[in-house]
């Protein structure tokens, strides 16, 4: 009789969802199915239904693992101190349509969908409660109020996805000329 190994279990898991929302990503929604996810992952289709109750399932769970995991990237590339925020500023919309366009357009994809919008709903709750608790951390690193900094990141995070959905330079370096003009404005006033 074969022992279940929870560990080796959630693995396998985290590695199909990240084929799965891959694919997608290449392809879109529309007319993939179990057997060609199956495929793509080297597996039949059965071997998916270990792991998920069905394709709505699948599609919801993969989307929020595989963006929870973009939102890391993000996250490790954050500012710490004031000198890193303009850098940052400069640099994340680049890399974010790089490294994660495919990714973000899926996901508008799969949370506007009217079948899985209450599950972007969910993950988007998540996304706030972060960046507030992040803004909070940084509070005490640059001394702007972290409601300040909680409306900053979400301007830059916006022209970020914009960016990397329909690589608009033009709305893009509008958004970031506002945060650099803010910036430097609540420095000051906060540093009085």
């Amino acid at each position: 009789m074969a022992v279940f190994n929870e560990e080796a279990h959630q693995t396998r898991k985290e590695e199909l969802m990240r084929k799965c929302y891959e694919c997608f990503a290449e392809n879109g929604l529309k007319n993939i199915g179990i057997r060609a996810l199956g495929k793509y992952c080297g597996c039949n289709s059965a071997t998916l239904y270990l792991y998920f109750k069905d394709l709505d399932d699948l599609i919801v769970q993969s989307t929020e693992y595989c963006m929870s995991k973009v939102e890391d990237d993000f996250m490790e590339k954050a500012p710490k101190t004031v000198n890193d925020i303009e850098p940052f500023i400069n640099e994340i919309p680049y890399w974010t349509a790089k490294q994660h366009g495919p990714k973000y357009r899926l996901m508008y994809q799969v949370y506007t969908d009217p079948k899985y919008r209450e599950y972007g709903k969910l993950f988007f709750e998540g996304v706030n409660r972060r960046y507030i608790e992040y803004a909070k951390l940084l509070e005490k690193n640059i001394g702007i109020p972290y409601e300040e900094i909680t409306s900053l990141i979400f301007i830059l995070i916006r022209a970020s996805v914009h960016y990397a959905l329909f690589e608009d330079e033009f709305y893009l370096q509008a958004q970031l000329k506002v945060l650099k003009g803010i910036i430097p404005m609540f420095l000051k006033k906060y540093s009085q």
